[in-house]
């Protein structure tokens, strides 16, 4: 069974950085699409950056340039680097896995839709204060 567990959120200032980390067990995270999405209070859960094994990313256009995923095959372990972060940054983040087999083997980049995700953390909160 696969389990994911985030951490490494907390409260910053407008421009400052945080690392998130999610653990990952029951996978092999080179055979998984791994993806980092974000709710805000009152917003839809949305894509935020994607990586696959063989090291494809995708990132959301409102955080290109300021977040890079990253994986640690060796320690099973996602990370999303968070730099110049902004009030609208704030959120819970969360971790996410899917299979890379089927037809999601056929994908040309990881996704950041939702819906393609079958395996979530619990979240870590994020707050960007201005």
């Amino acid at each position: 069974q696969v389990q994911l567990v985030e951490s490494g959120g907390g409260s910053v200032q407008s421009g400052g950085s945080l690392r998130l980390s999610c653990a990952a067990s029951g996978l092999t995270q080179s055979s998984y699409y791994m993806a980092w999405f974000r709710q805000a209070p009152g917003k839809e859960r949305e894509g935020v950056a994607a990586i696959d094994g063989d090291g494809r990313t995708n990132y959301a256009g409102s955080v290109k340039g300021r977040f890079t995923i990253s994986l640690d095959n060796a320690q099973n372990t996602l990370y999303l680097q968070m730099n110049s972060l902004k009030p609208e940054d704030t959120a819970m983040y969360y971790c996410a896995a899917v299979a890379r087999v089927g037809f999601r083997a056929m994908w040309k980049a990881p996704r950041l839709a939702r819906y393609e995700y079958n395996s979530w953390g619990q979240g870590t909160q994020v707050t960007v204060s201005s």
